[in-house]
């Protein structure tokens, strides 16, 4: 599903580059010229993330024991930097008109332009509704960073269409560079969100504090057998999770006691967090006391994970 989804994709791209540039040097609008542009990084981004997605849909194997899950992270990365480059040519485009000035636009050929801009709006709102769809069940940042690409295409071709309904009502030329100027910011801010998210996976980021406090939550389910935890540790790689943790047990329970607790637990996760790789190391309860107290209990505290139990 993810692959088609992400072919569906770069055969939009396709045709949106060749339409736009066609129209905008027919008509002489930089700004359609630069929307083009950015459609035309959209379709190597969206080549990058069909890619990524091939390769890291993979299993696990003797180079790769961790499976290929970050291919789709260097992927989004990759994505980031290329919209940063679409911004960078838009304005360079945009203030070379607006100093040296142009009247080479065809004020009676805008309505080509604006049925183009909504076209391209209309076409990318579809696709990326289907991109975001598949990239939040499947947990792909991959696919998710190709649906903000044309998701950021939607905004910036309204935004041109706007530009192009004020020039024909106000006869200013000039607008075209500026409302560039404008899709510029809005994709370079893209751009940075893109980055920052994929460069967190990247470095091996703790999953948000509220998947961590979730999984807490599932161990202390089990408060009647469990007696501490700690040294909690979770990442991502791509679309999976990666979480380890140190579990106490009382130091009477059998060894196939703490077994069937560890299984019941890291089955309770995965059905939390489908695909997680899960790790557990059993450790027995080393205080000398009657009954070992759950850590899990109402009033208790959870002790420093960074400390052994």
């Amino acid at each position: 599903m993810k692959q088609k989804t992400a072919r569906l994709s770069v055969i939009s791209n396709t045709l949106l580059v060749t339409t736009k540039l066609v129209v905008g040097c027919a008509i002489g609008s930089v700004g359609i010229i630069s929307e083009a542009i950015h459609s035309g990084i959209d379709l190597v981004a969206a080549g990058i993330a069909f890619i990524s997605v091939k390769i890291a849909s993979e299993p696990a194997d003797a180079s790769h024991r961790f499976g290929h899950g970050k291919f789709e992270d260097f992927s989004g990365l990759i994505e980031a930097a290329l919209i940063f480059v679409a911004a960078a040519l838009i304005i360079r485009e945009a203030l070379g008109t607006l100093i040296a000035g142009s009247d080479g636009l065809a004020m009676d050929a805008l309505g080509f332009g604006m049925a183009v801009m909504l076209l391209s709006a209309g076409v990318n709102w579809y696709v990326s509704s289907r991109l975001m769809k598949v990239a939040k069940e499947t947990e792909s940042i991959a696919l998710e960073s190709d649906a903000w690409h044309l998701r950021t295409d939607v905004y910036t071709s309204l935004a041109m269409l706007a530009g192009l309904v004020a020039i024909r009502l106000t006869g200013l030329v000039v607008l075209d560079a500026v409302f560039a100027l404008g899709v510029a910011g809005i994709i370079m801010k893209a751009a940075y969100d893109l980055t920052r998210r994929a460069f967190s996976d990247l470095t091996d980021h703790a999953l948000p504090p509220e998947e961590e406090e979730r999984i807490r939550q599932i161990i202390c389910d089990h408060a009647s057998d469990v007696v501490d935890f700690h040294a909690l540790r979770t990442r991502r790689s791509g679309p999976e999770r990666f979480i380890d943790l140190h579990l106490v047990v009382s130091r009477d329970d059998s060894l196939q006691m703490a077994y069937d607790l560890v299984k019941h637990i890291e089955s309770d996760i995965r059905s939390e967090f489908p695909g997680a790789n899960v790790s557990i190391r059993v450790e027995p309860c080393a205080r000398h006391c009657t009954a070992c107290p759950s850590v899990c209990h109402p009033g208790k505290e959870e002790p420093d994970r960074r400390q052994g139990a």
